[in-house]
């Protein structure tokens, strides 16, 4: 058999894998249909670990590694999980989600709202924004429903630009995704690593891939706007000597190829966005919520400690706690918390009373299910004996 043939052959299996799993997204939809006729919860991590154990016993009578298959049906579970999140949150609506983000086509901020619109089988009418402040606006004045804005990263951390502008604007959270970001070095083909002089980017990209810049000093930082305005950058430039800092697929948008990969400090580099709207939502009791909010403590002596005390004492988790400069006030910090906790609750409704009573101010940012999907655990099986007791 040719090698031509042995590659039809490989296509043809992944068509069949691509119809396979778009039929267990169908299949993952009526479940969610089913859950909310029963308010039942979305995950029953019980069965998933009983499914990963019973297809690694299959898998490995195939000649499969289990370990190859717990990675790859961790993604498809997570894929099954927000797909069935999107359904109850919102329905099974189709049609066409107007989403502003930052930066142009290609950016991280579009890449996230054209994954967002795709999960609630809607497309993406897209707003490209220079700031985020053009995005708080494009949402305010009604121009998009939806707006996606980065709010921490696991490399460089909190967007502080982003948590100082959630205070003063009205709109609400209703939503979160996490981007799994791979940076890449982008150039125009043909250009060669060590003939680049300049590389641009955005200050989060730059300052989370500062390790592996530092390799190659000879270079330049540029800051830009987005990633998509440095991949434009280059794509235009006359300059044959430049680079940009970006996904591949977005830079395939700009004829651009990439000379090297996972270029982030860490390893896992993931960025959190959250979606703000107008409006609230109800988050469904099905889903795990998430609630947010902006509080101002009492400038004496022990007072964030008073209203964590409110939450523990009536068993809320904390998820995150940023403090911010109180502008106008010298050294009085806002903060910044995430409970996990639906705000629809009478547990909420009394530790929320009690902040009130206990702090200066506070502000609900928004309640919204909470999209963490944390993997299913199996042990793998193995044929190895124990060894005996000595």
């Amino acid at each position: 058999m040719t090698l031509h043939n042995l590659r039809q052959q490989i296509e043809a299996l992944d068509a069949e894998l691509l119809h396979c799993l778009a039929r267990r997204r169908e299949l993952a939809l009526d479940v969610a249909k089913d859950k909310a006729e029963r308010q039942g919860h979305v995950r029953d991590t019980g069965r998933e670990a009983e499914l990963l154990l019973k297809l690694m016993a299959q898998g490995q009578a195939l000649g499969l590694d289990p370990a190859y298959l717990t990675r790859l049906y961790h993604i498809i579970i997570e894929d099954s999980v927000l797909t069935q999140h999107a359904w109850l949150q919102q329905g099974n609506s189709q049609g066409q989600l107007a989403i502003a983000h930052l930066g142009m086509p290609g950016s991280y901020s579009h890449l996230t709202a054209q994954s967002y619109a795709h999960r609630r089988n809607c497309t993406l009418q897209g707003f490209s924004c220079d700031t985020f402040n053009d995005v708080i606006a494009t949402v305010e004045d009604g121009r998009a429903s939806l707006g996606v804005l980065p709010i921490e990263n696991t490399s460089s951390g909190s967007i502080n630009d982003v948590y100082d502008l959630l205070r003063h604007t009205h709109l609400h959270i209703i939503g979160e995704s996490y981007l799994p970001v791979d940076h890449h070095l982008l150039v125009k083909p043909g250009t060669a690593l060590d003939a680049l002089q300049v590389v641009y980017g955005h200050p989060q990209a730059l300052t989370q891939c500062s390790q592996f810049l530092a390799k190659l000093p000879q270079l330049r930082l540029e800051p830009c706007a987005s990633s998509a305005h440095a991949m434009r950058h280059v794509a235009e430039d006359q300059n044959p000597h430049s680079a940009a800092i970006g996904p591949q697929s977005g830079g395939a948008l700009y004829d651009l190829v990439a000379l090297a990969d996972g270029m982030a400090n860490q390893k896992e580099n993931h960025t959190r966005f959250i979606i703000v709207s107008r409006d609230p939502i109800r988050v469904p009791n099905q889903l795990p919520a998430k609630t947010s909010l902006i509080m101002a403590t009492h400038n004496q002596p022990g007072s964030l400690v008073d209203a964590l005390l409110v939450l523990r004492n009536h068993n809320i988790n904390m998820a995150k706690l940023e403090s911010r400069p109180m502008p106008g006030n010298p050294w009085e910090e806002l903060f910044y918390v995430d409970v996990l906790i639906n705000s629809d609750t009478e547990q909420w409704r009394g530790a929320e009373r009690e902040l009130k009573a206990t702090t200066r101010f506070i502000k609900i940012l928004g309640c919204y299910p909470d999209e963490r999907i944390q993997a299913t655990h199996a042990a793998i099986p193995t044929n190895t004996a124990p060894e005996p007791t000595r």
